[in-house]
């Protein structure tokens, strides 16, 4: 009997409602269910009935992850996913959802999981690490990107970027991000960066507002390793933050180091629609009735 861990934000799943009827058509399947808070510290009651458990120790035995909210509670999750090797299907309930693979309306869609034939993506993950004073401090898995910018005060902050310890670029504005192909719809996006399909095997280099007109974002292949130290910014405050985690205050002599991770995260695909339609639905204007 295969085990599913059902995890609902409550905060989108508001009163379990989605929760419960994929809890129903799953066992109606003969699959075993459990339900796990995603979220530390949540207050009681807010699984409505459900006798919740640590989703570290079911872990160890589940076959699957269904997760209920937005493409946040997939990236909160990732890390963990990721190194138990355990496939994750997202239904979404948030915004735009571009990780999630169903849409809350879409449950149905689960029954393809009877057989247990389903396709899954690999999506590549980054390892994020900084150097101070000859240490290693900090240590990071991501699957959306890495963000360095300056903290609450804004102020232009100077960044020195290598790749592979050749100069590749010097940024003065508010920041930048490394993303993933699968970051690349996320922040980068907004920041100006290109889309990239999300199986692909790349990192986006994208500044945040950049003083350099004369640079956009760069594209490369993910055999990099790249390198970013702080330049000429003196006391002012600046943060490294990955896959919107909490954020890592960084000193002058700092080297933040971004490659590609030897971990993936397992995506289920139950949709036959390819990402281009997807992104047309979510982002164009009027989506396909543009193309009626």
């Amino acid at each position: 009997m295969k085990k599913i861990i059902l995890c609902p934000n409550p905060s989108r799943d508001r009163g379990m409602e989605a929760t419960r009827r994929a809890d129903a058509i799953l066992r109606e399947m003969g699959f075993q269910t459990v339900v796990c808070p995603p979220f530390k510290d949540q207050r009681d009651g807010s699984y409505g009935d459900y006798a919740v458990r640590p989703l570290t120790a079911e872990l160890k035995t589940a076959d699957l992850i269904i997760t209920f909210g937005g493409d946040g509670t997939i990236l909160h999750l990732a890390k963990l996913v990721a190194l138990n090797k355990i496939p994750v299907l997202g239904i979404n309930m948030g915004g735009l959802g571009f990780i999630a693979e169903l849409e809350a309306g879409q449950l149905d869609a689960l029954r393809k999981l009877r057989d247990w034939d389903f396709q899954t993506e690999q999506r590549m993950m980054l390892d994020v690490t900084v150097q101070r004073e000859g240490r290693q401090v900090y240590t990071n898995l991501g699957l959306n990107d890495a963000v360095i910018r300056e903290g609450p005060i804004s102020h232009v902050i100077h960044l020195k970027i290598s790749s592979d310890g050749r100069h590749l670029a010097d940024i003065a504005g508010d920041g930048v991000i490394v993303a993933t192909p699968t970051g690349s719809t996320a922040y980068s996006l907004s920041a100006g960066g290109p889309v990239v399909e999300p199986v692909a095997q790349t990192m986006v280099v994208c500044p945040i507002c950049t003083h350099n007109m004369r640079f956009s974002s760069y594209v490369l292949s993910p055999e990099h390793t790249l390198t970013i130290e702080l330049e000429r910014n003196g006391r002012k405050p600046v943060y490294l933050f990955v896959d919107e985690s909490r954020g890592f205050a960084l000193k002058a002599d700092d080297r933040i180091s971004v490659r590609r991770s030897k971990h993936t995260v397992r995506l289920v695909r139950l949709s036959e629609r390819s990402f281009c339609e997807i992104f047309a639905q979510k982002m164009l204007p009027g989506g396909f009735d543009d193309e009626k």
